[in-house]
């Protein structure tokens, strides 16, 4: 299939064009980067060998509507420039936040402007969510932290205070997209960590609240402090709320162990192993574990993904093959770097 990739030059853009160099189905043939037009991708990208003396294009609407599907690697507020050109037929996965949101009212507030309208949410693994996917020519993918919250806090709803959910999430450099940034100058995050857009005001919180209502028919309340962690990728998500009901350790797990019950890519851990970053670099995996806080009658979940990939890119792949009914591993099949 002709495939577009839009802000091919961004992080989640070069991993999708990674990802893509192996799948056998799309075959990238209009990739844009309007600020690197012209340039080699290679220039951009030095590990996409396979791209040899391929560069970045400028965005063709002629071109483009020449492609099948369409991955838009855009910043906020960019897809929704782009769609109206784009033909009814033509499937889509925007890796950006335009179309995630329901409420009008909480784009206005976390990101400003006009809300561009809400399409299929693509996290796979909610329950009933793989479904709509597959019906769907339009996709929304998560965003990065909000996939990894989202599948640390579906399976408890029912035994915790869902109003009250505290969320501490750590996030490597590469979620904060590619832009210069002083903040993210090697001088500064090297042997650092910082807090940043705590208090409520990440973008993401309104996403994962959503998302998690959705699944639990009533309001779900989240309180998230994002870290920035001396690392290019990855996220580790520490979730805990309290327990509305008695519970052991064997009944946590196999409330986790029964929402994630066949699912390729979300692993519970076996208990005693911790989840880290490095176990899921470069891939589609989520890893969890789960205790019970005895002394302050909480729920520990903590989670680790690839914010690159879990969190954008190959999750945007998984979701594009069950748009075109392929395997929805397709592509997907590598484990974790490790250390």
């Amino acid at each position: 299939m002709k495939t577009g990739v839009l802000g091919a030059s961004g992080y989640a853009g070069g991993e999708l064009l990674r990802l893509l160099e192996n799948h056998p189905a799309f075959i990238p043939t209009h990739v844009t980067a309007n600020a690197h037009a012209g340039e080699r991708i290679l220039s951009v990208h030095p590990q996409l060998s396979g791209m040899g003396d391929r560069a970045f294009a400028t965005l063709d609407y002629k071109e483009l509507a020449e492609c099948e599907i369409v991955f838009l690697a855009l910043p906020h507020g960019e897809s929704a420039k782009v769609v109206p050109h784009l033909t009814p037929d033509q499937l889509i996965v925007d890796l950006g936040a335009d179309y995630r949101l329901e409420n009008p009212h909480a784009w206005q507030k976390y990101y400003g402007g006009e809300h561009a309208g809400t399409w299929t949410y693509g996290l796979p693994e909610l329950k009933g969510s793989r479904d709509l996917i597959a019906k769907s020519k339009r996709v929304a993918n998560p965003g990065c932290y909000a996939t990894a919250i989202t599948l640390a806090c579906a399976p408890i709803l029912s035994v915790v205070d869902a109003s009250d959910i505290v969320v501490v999430a750590a996030s490597g450099t590469t979620g904060a997209g590619r832009s210069a940034k002083v903040a993210l100058l090697a001088s500064e995050v090297s042997g650092s960590l910082t807090s940043y857009k705590f208090g409520g005001v990440h973008q993401h919180t309104p996403e994962i609240e959503e998302s998690l209502s959705r699944l639990s028919a009533r309001a779900v309340k989240i309180s998230f402090t994002p870290i920035l962690a001396p690392m290019p990728r990855g996220i580790l998500a520490t979730v805990t709320s309290r327990l509305n009901q008695s519970l052991d350790l064997p009944a946590l797990r196999s409330l986790f162990s029964d929402a994630y019950d066949g699912e390729e890519f979300v692993t519970l851990l076996p208990e005693g192993q911790l989840p880290k970053t490095s176990s899921v670099l470069g891939s589609n995996h989520a890893q969890l574990q789960v205790a019970i806080d005895e002394h302050a009658d909480r729920v520990v979940v903590s989670i680790v993904i690839d914010n690159l990939g879990k969190g954008a890119a190959s999750q945007a792949l998984q979701n594009a093959n069950l748009i075109v009914g392929l395997p929805e591993n397709t592509g997907l099949l590598m484990s974790g770097l490790g250390a």
